[in-house]
């Protein structure tokens, strides 16, 4: 059986393997240094490196995505959530609080943001495109009001540490990104609640109807996707 999913999960990605394939030889032929890393001051360097570093805030958006996609929903929302999240950071530490009070603020400001989708979805029967434009329309002027129109400069090696810091030598974005992949990968696909969210997605009647909380769920994965973007942001 598992020999059967794995094969019919690799049919389906071969598509962008292929062209992922592509790419990098592509760049090999361009840059010959491309794939060079090496260890220098305590941390990697490299453009692969660059690459994973870049693009970690972008793959910590698509981990709450996929969940949201899988009810048959889609979050409009996901950069005006990052941009309110990094705005009570900030405004958090030229206020003088410390870096884990920022950290804490901004994450409950992503899941305040992720419930607020989740209600008008599951319990007003709001459609998520629009439900979710909402908050992507109003959400960077939420974001420039708590900064008062500002641009708000500030020094804390917590939240530059967290940004632009390492873990053993790996970018701290791109360790953040493989952690909340791997929680959220094996609450998926190793417990029974990422099979009542595909439900949902197959069916929602249907799913309700066989005892499924689907409001309940609807919300949860809101809260995951407003929460990782608070994350990414």
């Amino acid at each position: 059986m598992n020999g059967g999913i794995l094969k019919a999960t690799f049919r389906r990605i071969l598509p962008q393997l292929i062209i992922l394939g592509v790419v990098l030889l592509l760049n090999f032929a361009v840059f010959p240094g491309f794939f060079h890393i090496e260890f220098q001051n305590g941390r990697l360097f490299g453009n692969l490196i660059d690459v994973l570093n870049r693009g970690a805030p972008v793959a910590l958006l698509a981990i709450g995505m996929t969940l949201v996609i899988a009810t048959k929903g889609i979050d409009l929302s996901v950069g005006a959530v990052m941009a309110i999240a990094g705005a009570v950071a900030a405004s958090v530490v030229t206020g003088g609080g410390g870096w884990f009070t920022a950290l804490l603020a901004a994450l409950a400001a992503g899941l305040v943001a992720g419930l607020w989708n989740g209600v008008l979805v599951a319990f007003f029967r709001v459609q998520p495109i629009v439900a979710t434009l909402v908050l992507m329309v109003a959400g960077r002027g939420v974001a420039q009001l708590i900064t008062e129109g500002k641009i708000m400069t500030f020094l804390n090696e917590g939240l530059i540490h967290l940004g632009a810091g390492t873990i053993a030598g790996i970018p701290t974005p791109v360790v953040i990104w493989i952690i909340m992949g791997t929680l959220v990968t094996l609450v998926v696909r190793r417990t029974a609640l990422g099979m009542l969210i595909e439900a949902i997605g197959i069916n929602e009647t249907a799913s309700r109807l066989a005892g499924i909380n689907s409001r309940v769920l609807l919300v949860t994965v809101y809260l995951t996707s407003g929460f990782c973007a608070a994350i990414a942001g």
